[in-house]
């Protein structure tokens, strides 16, 4: 009898934290696809609009310096606020172990490229095909961890990749024959160089996902220090970026020249979208994220409609719904032999990459369980 009632007293935690999880799964959902179609929309609306623009590489460099703040504050915090004892693991972590930061200067590279890319591409494409065509990401993702990592694919992820680049495909050759329109209302935006942007930071993103995820497994290092170790890099390169660009429009006009309040939000979030989603994630399993980044593309393409005047037509339609179809089929558990896969939730967020929001990296859709790995 004790036994007894002693297990049915074990079921009320259990009840209630599978119903808190429940709901942060929810809430995780609406942070990952406000998060997701809103950068996209506030950099599109920013590099849209007349008068003075601010310099693009300055917005890289402050949103790095502001990431590397955060999560110098997060660590202090998680030391208690011990002053001393943080900067003698800050010393230690970055300066005294070189070896091991040194080994983030490649991925740290990428991203401020990527992050450079993207103003490059949004300026010049619509949002709503910048959103479709960045979702090749998975593709590139999926083609790196294959060579790189030795992951397995299903038939059924494989059949998902064919699907997305046929959407990509399509939606391509229905902007195609838009261009000239677009250049005659817009002649300071050119659609070729967009694209090439857009596919350049596709396939920076997988790369740099994939060499991230390897450099992670068998290290200690937490998230946030990662990230301080990456926005080192990043804010260095980023400084070294500007000077070569913009340096002698920046040293003449300044640092925060065309800044307004809407740019400003747009660094916020992309300084903070990204370890929101890292902090998110863990209670999102790869089918939610499938879910809120088909469904961003989605809310991005219909605030497109209103904000920007896009014209949805039926090709379009055609090309974005293959790749919402794609990736969500991408994103479903991999059940090899007929088993049930394991909840990816507990999984997935130990072994994607924890970066911010620029590069995309919290929504690769990388196959947890198979056979093999499984035996290792």
């Amino acid at each position: 009898m004790a036994g007894g009632s002693s297990s049915k007293a074990g079921e009320v935690p259990t009840r209630s934290q599978s119903e808190a999880n429940r709901k942060l799964k929810y809430i995780s959902l609406a942070v990952l696809v406000v998060q997701n179609a809103s950068l996209i929309l506030s950099i599109r609306y920013v590099r849209t609009l007349p008068g003075d623009r601010f310099f693009t590489t300055s917005a890289v460099v402050m949103a790095e310096v502001l990431k590397v703040a955060t999560c110098l504050l997060i660590v202090l915090l998680q030391k208690r606020c011990a002053l001393k004892e943080t900067l003698w693991f800050l010393l230690d972590s970055v300066v005294l172990q070189y070896q091991d930061t040194l080994k983030l200067a490649v991925p740290s590279l990428i991203y401020t490229l990527q992050n450079n890319l993207q103003y490059v591409a949004i300026s010049n494409l619509p949002a709503a095909t910048f959103q479709v065509t960045y979702q090749l990401k998975i593709l590139t993702t999926a083609l790196f961890s294959v060579l790189m990592l030795r992951k397995s694919l299903s038939r059924v992820q494989w059949v998902s990749l064919l699907l997305l680049f046929a959407g990509v495909a399509v939606v391509q050759v229905q902007q195609e024959g838009k261009k000239e329109a677009a250049v005659a209302d817009a002649s300071n935006q050119n659609y070729m160089v967009g694209l090439v942007a857009v596919v350049i930071s596709c396939l920076s993103s997988g790369f740099a996902g994939v060499y991230f995820e390897r450099i992670l497994k068998g290290s200690s290092a937490s998230v946030w220090m990662r990230n301080v170790q990456l926005g080192v890099f990043g804010t260095a390169l980023g400084l070294l970026g500007m000077w070569w660009n913009d340096g002698g429009a920046v040293a003449e006009r300044g640092f925060l020249f065309g800044y307004t309040g809407m740019v400003w939000c747009v660094i916020f979030n992309q300084a903070f979208g990204g370890l929101l989603v890292a902090v998110v994630v863990k209670y999102a399993d790869n089918i939610l994220k499938g879910f809120a980044t088909s469904f961003s593309i989605i809310v991005s393409t219909v605030m497109s409609v209103y904000l920007f005047g896009f014209h949805v037509d039926l090709l379009f339609t055609a090309g974005a719904g293959l790749v919402i179809g794609a990736v969500y089929m991408y994103s479903l558990p991999k059940a090899p032999g007929g088993l049930p896969c394991p909840d990816p939730s507990s999984s997935s967020a130990s072994t994607e990459p924890p970066r911010g929001a620029g590069g995309g990296e919290m929504e690769v859709f990388l196959p947890k369980c198979s056979g093999k790995e499984k035996g290792s």
